[in-house]
């Protein structure tokens, strides 16, 4: 079920990176920043990784000719070829490709696949003893033998040659024969699985034989199959082998996996990554899982239809078994935990815990309590026991079980998935061990969970157009998972069971006048009920679905918490009341300047600045500024009056910024600020500008300071609050009677009394640039005189009345010109603004 994230993370990106893949690849802002976050910040980076068409040539292998030389000789001399490989879905796969493979060359290869119950992974010495004496010739070792040193030596005392194939972490020493491994000898992608490193010693074979090399392409379903689900990145070479693999096993001849795809309720057109992960993998496995992987292999080598949907139906029958006993033995792993709740990691054991499904087990552990994860299944009545591990990205699982070795009879694996051997004695003492490593090397960040997303987006944005761009990040897996949208100030409504036991939820979600459908799955409807009030972050996946003929996005829930609040940082306003009243009191009038770095022109039309501006009107603020947030560049929003505009924009946004971001790295000003102090907004690599400006050229002043960009955000409601904030600091007659009497009928005022009869008793207290424009209007007609502040506080007394004609007054007659300005200037915006556009973006409402 959805997550409940104790805060988001999102990789800080360049914003002209992300511009610059939008405008070259023609793909939207939300595309081009995913791309930059995941390494690809040049249009070059980014279209070659859409394309997914990295290839490397099989002789970049060090050992490749070598290999060839070795396989070709006892090809020629008709010897017995033995392949030996594991008992996963890569396993499986790679042993099918080697012998599909060597029969194409001219070989009749045998194989052998290891028992997990009875043998355990990789090579041992009593198999290599039980090869010797069926007179094997050539051993290929597929998906183990990269740490079988001492089993190696073994075989080729006995008279048998050993070619090594895996992909594994290598122990030391190195056997001593030809390897071929990605990450050994300079192959230019070391994340290439072991099927995938077979195929390429296929595509080898071919040539040294006079064959076509493409040949091997006959066996791309099976790579694509085996680097799915041996979890391997999907980036580099791999995304090609999937990319092309994918649409082999679309159109795929062979009888075992067409069967497979029949048990599965798959038809070709909806393979993707999820559903050969998900769906044709796990069957798979089951073989090697609770009995013999023999039946899997047989099932892809076989040519026989009948023979196939036998075994492709055993399979079925023994997922369904593998679920049963997952789901017994993940019951009682979780009441062992109870024990150990508070440890950083966790070694669970039990007696008759079924080793082909204690991997699975460990993996759920770990993910739902985000802890490294042992499990251990006994042998009954004591002796020994195999456990499987899983690990959390800051743990190198690999690395906890070497400081523990001692403990252990083997081990081996990598840094998120490894299995061992341990006496049933040892248990204890490797937990201690193993907890105790994980206490001095996981701090407490690293053990709470934290929902990494992919990009921040309006609820306006989940519509099909972005559902189908996201497709071309495909195929999604390891090193490239489906991207996860974060969406910011949402209610779910109208939540629903759905399924034959409504263990899943359906719903609306809704942010501003946005509305789109979802689900999530594995949840019932009433752990949703909170999000239909208060607003949430929603961290969504978002697919193209095809269902019934009807092609519609969809929106599935990932994980779901309280919209956070934060603190905005006000920029550009000064320390003191009376400054900032006395700078508009000696403001020049009668010219609006920009300060463009030491040179000072008076702005008469739109200047040419060094920001670039960017037209986002109608999107939601949340979605806008919290994607701008995101990047980890600072960010500052542009409003028509602070105080009214701050707590909302601290309740909707501030607590989109990253949990790592530099303090005050959201800020909000005036239009006014950047006026009367545009070296505030300088350093801001973005402007947002929620409200628009009064007038055209302070837009053009805020192009000119800095450099980055200015967003333009308003919407029909933002204008008319602009134009409501302009009549309320520009028309100035019903507050100049109102503080000319309270002058009056108050004498001589001064210090707080003065400040508090200047900001006046309404539910927002008049800035301190009003209340300057307010005396100077009356201290130019005469009506009053001010002293300023200084050695003495600031006072206030009445003159003797002369004419209170108003346009007597230069500063009256200059506001009321900028008044008649502000309303043209926002007329022209009101008619600009569509009407379809909700008029407040996510929420963004003035307080009262």
């Amino acid at each position: 079920m959805p997550a409940s994230a104790s805060h988001w993370t999102c990789t800080p990106y360049s914003t002209a990176c992300a511009d610059s893949v939008a405008r070259e690849l023609g793909v939207s802002p939300t595309l081009a920043s995913i791309l930059v976050r995941r390494g690809h910040d040049t249009a070059a980076s980014a279209r070659g990784f859409l394309a997914g068409d990295e290839r490397h040539e099989p002789a970049l292998f060090e050992a490749m000719g070598e290999a060839c030389e070795l396989v070709m000789r006892h090809v020629a001399r008709r010897s017995r070829i033995v392949v030996y490989g594991d008992y996963d879905v890569d396993g499986v796969c790679s042993t099918a490709v080697a012998v599909r493979a060597l029969r194409a060359v001219g070989a009749d290869p045998a194989w052998r696949l290891p028992s997990r119950i009875e043998d355990g992974y990789g090579l041992s010495p009593a198999t290599v003893e039980r090869l010797a004496d069926e007179g094997a010739d050539l051993l290929i070792t597929v998906d183990c033998g990269i740490t079988a040193a001492t089993e190696v030596a073994l075989a080729r005392a006995r008279g048998i040659d050993v070619l090594v194939t895996d992909h594994h972490r290598p122990g030391t020493p190195m056997p001593d024969c030809p390897i071929l491994h990605p990450g050994l000898g300079g192959y230019p992608f070391a994340g290439l699985c072991a099927t995938a490193v077979v195929h390429k010693l296929s595509e080898a074979l071919r040539t040294a034989a006079g064959f076509d090399p493409r040949g091997a392409d006959d066996d791309l379903d099976l790579t694509a199959l085996a680097t799915i689900c041996d979890v391997v990145p999907l980036t580099g070479e791999n995304r090609r082998l999937v990319k092309e693999g994918m649409r082999a096993l679309a159109r795929t001849t062979k009888p075992g996996l067409r069967a497979l795809m029949r048990v599965a309720a798959l038809e070709p057109g909806d393979l993707d990554a999820r559903a050969v992960g998900f769906r044709l993998g796990p069957r798979l496995n089951a073989a090697g899982r609770l009995r013999r992987a023999d039946a899997a292999l047989e099932l892809i080598l076989t040519e026989d239809e009948r023979r196939a949907g036998e075994v492709a139906d055993e399979l079925d029958m023994l997922n369904r078994e593998r679920r049963d006993t997952e789901t017994r033995i993940l019951f009682a792993a979780e009441a062992a935990r109870g024990e150990q709740a508070d440890a950083p990691a966790y070694v669970l054991a039990g007696e008759g815990w079924h080793s082909g499904v204690i991997g699975i087990v460990a993996s759920r552990i770990a993910e739902r309590h985000h802890r490294p994860c042992v499990v251990v299944g006994l042998e009954a009545g004591g002796g020994g026991g195999r456990g499987s591990g899983r690990s959390i990205p800051a743990f190198d699982l690999h690395a906890g079980l070497d400081a523990c070795a001692r403990h252990l009879r083997r081990f081996g694996g990598h840094r998120a998935a490894a299995g061992l051997e341990i006496d049933a004695e040892e248990v204890d003492a490797f937990r201690r061990a193993f907890v105790g490593y994980a206490a001095s090397t996981l701090s407490a960040e690293d053990l709470t969970p934290v929902e990494s997303v992919d990009a921040v987006v309006p609820a306006t944005a989940l519509g099909l157009p972005l559902a189908e761009e996201l497709d071309r990040l495909e195929p999604f897996g390891e090193g490239n998972r489906e991207p996860a949208l974060l969406v910011p100030g949402v209610r779910l409504d109208r939540v629903s069971a759905m399924g034959d036991e409504g263990q899943h939820a359906r719903f609306t979600l809704v942010a501003g006048g946005a509305r789109a459908r979802g689900v999530a799955f594995r949840t019932p409807p009433r752990s949703l009920a909170g999000a239909a009030g208060e607003p949430h972050d929603a961290a969504v996946r978002l697919e193209r679905r095809d269902w019934m003929g009807t092609v519609e996005p969809r929106v599935v829930l990932r994980a779901l918490c309280p919209s956070a609040t934060g603190r905005c940082r006000v920029v550009g306003e000064p320390a003191s009341f009376w400054e900032e009243l006395e700078r508009e009191l000696d403001s020049d009038l009668d010219a609006a300047t920009v300060a463009l770095g030491t040179d000072t022109r008076t702005v008469r039309a739109p200047v040419r600045g060094a920001r670039a501006k960017s037209d986002r009107r109608g999107e939601s603020i949340a979605g806008l500024t919290g994607d701008l947030l995101s990047s980890g560049e600072p960010v500052v929003v542009l409003c028509a009056d602070v105080p009214r505009r701050r707590e909302p924009l601290e309740r909707v946004i501030a607590g989109l910024a990253r949990a790592d971001a530099e303090p005050g790295v959201l800020a909000v000003a005036s239009w006014e600020a950047v006026r009367r102090a545009p070296d505030a907004v300088e350093p801001f690599r973005h402007l947002v500008a929620l409200d628009p400006p009064l007038v055209e050229d302070d837009l053009a002043r805020a192009m000119a300071i800095g450099r980055g960009t200015v967003h333009l955000a308003w919407g029909a409601t933002e204008v008319q609050f602009a134009r409501s904030v302009a009549h309320a600091t520009l028309d100035l007659r019903d507050a100049l009677a109102d503080l000319y009497r309270a002058i009056r009928d108050g004498g001589p005022v001064a210090g707080h009394e003065l400040r508090a009869l200047l900001q006046g008793t309404g539910g927002h207290p008049r800035s301190p640039t009003l209340a300057g424009r307010l005396i100077r209007v009356l201290a130019e007609l005469r009506l009053i005189e001010y002293r300023r502040s200084g050695a003495e506080a600031p006072l206030c007394r009445l003159l003797e009345p002369a004419s209170t004609a108003l346009d007597r007054s230069p500063a009256w007659r200059t506001y009321q010109r900028r008044l008649r300005d502000a309303h043209a200037y926002l007329a022209d915006e009101v008619s600009r603004s569509s009407p379809t556009v909700p008029g407040t973006p996510a929420g963004i409402e003035a307080t009262a």
